[in-house]
């Protein structure tokens, strides 16, 4: 049995073609499965998240052409597609999912995140019978090995991470923190941990709004926030001088136009928006209006390394 992971990450890819080839936790077993069906393929797990989308399979050693599922799965052209992708075999493939589960291959070395990640998408591969044999005794020593490398190394120990960023690019933005409104829509972990970052730094209150209201209660909760039902996001966005989301939709939830009356009824006072959402959820041309502060996945990355 041979192993081999094709896939692209925040390295190789830019965020424009990673949203593209974004898979939801809705799709991600009907993508799994007709992974499961390539020829060749006795195993198969995805991973998919804001910085990677990657294919792990076992086989028998016939080729499972997985760039080419990548480009009909997600109807793209292969000439656009394949530069950016990396391929690992065998030994290779091993080596490397026992880096993805330990955070040495995040765009912040030691972020806590990824080992549960790989986690959900091999639960829900085993769920579907997709990983029962080699490719789980692979997964399960790279759960080990990530075990290890936290309790024994000082890998999380880094200051910097995507929360601490923000809350730099906010203060060269505001200059002080204290007395600033976040907003929160979508109920992500990094969209929680930055706004708790910022929290700790002086922000003084915090909304959050999720299609699922249960959910923006019980975050709210956290912060002795606001809970905002989804249909009133737009009435109650200018309220905020910082707002993050993360929300998992396919579509973007803020557009220029309604960027613009955000500003408007701010009477022109700042914006900082991290969108940390892949696809993201707020139009890029935002940040070409006056006012508006717009910071990407790759834009924090880009902050992160310097």
């Amino acid at each position: 049995m041979r192993f081999l992971v094709t896939g692209l990450n925040h390295k190789t890819a830019p965020v424009e073609l990673r949203e593209r080839l974004a898979i939801g936790q809705d799709a991600l077993p009907e993508t799994t499965r007709a992974l499961l069906a390539r020829p060749g393929v006795k195993e198969a797990m995805i991973l998919s998240t804001c910085n990677r989308v990657e294919l792990l399979v076992s086989h028998n050693g016939l080729e499972p052409h997985l760039p080419e599922f990548l480009a009909e799965h997600f109807a793209l052209d292969r000439g656009v597609l394949e530069p950016h992708l990396y391929r690992y075999q065998d030994e290779e493939a091993v080596r490397h999912m026992f880096r993805v589960a330990a955070s040495l291959d995040s765009m912040v070395v030691g972020e806590a995140q990824i080992l549960g990640q790989v986690k959900h998408s091999w639960n829900v591969a085993r769920e579907l019978g997709a990983v029962k044999g080699p490719l789980d005794k692979l997964l399960q020593g790279a759960f080990s090995a990530a075990k290890r490398v936290r309790t024994e190394t000082e890998i999380g120990s880094s200051s910097v991470s995507i929360a601490s960023v923000a809350v730099d690019l906010a203060r060269r933005i505001f200059g002080s923190l204290e007395g600033k409104k976040i907003l929160i829509v979508g109920a992500g972990k990094m969209s929680e941990l930055a706004a708790r970052h910022l929290m700790q730094h002086g922000a003084d209150s915090l909304m959050v709004a999720n299609r699922t209201f249960d959910r923006a209660v019980r975050l709210a909760e956290q912060f002795l926030g606001e809970a905002v039902r989804f249909e009133e996001l737009h009435a109650r966005a200018h309220e905020a001088d910082i707002l993050i989301t993360s929300t998992g939709a396919s579509e973007t939830i803020l557009s220029v136009e309604q960027a613009q009356e955000i500003l408007h009824r701010r009477k022109g006072r700042p914006v900082f928006l991290i969108d940390i959402a892949v696809p993201r959820d707020v139009d890029p041309k935002v940040n070409e209006l006056e006012g508006m502060f717009l910071y990407d996945i790759d834009d924090l990355q880009q902050v992160a390394a310097s």
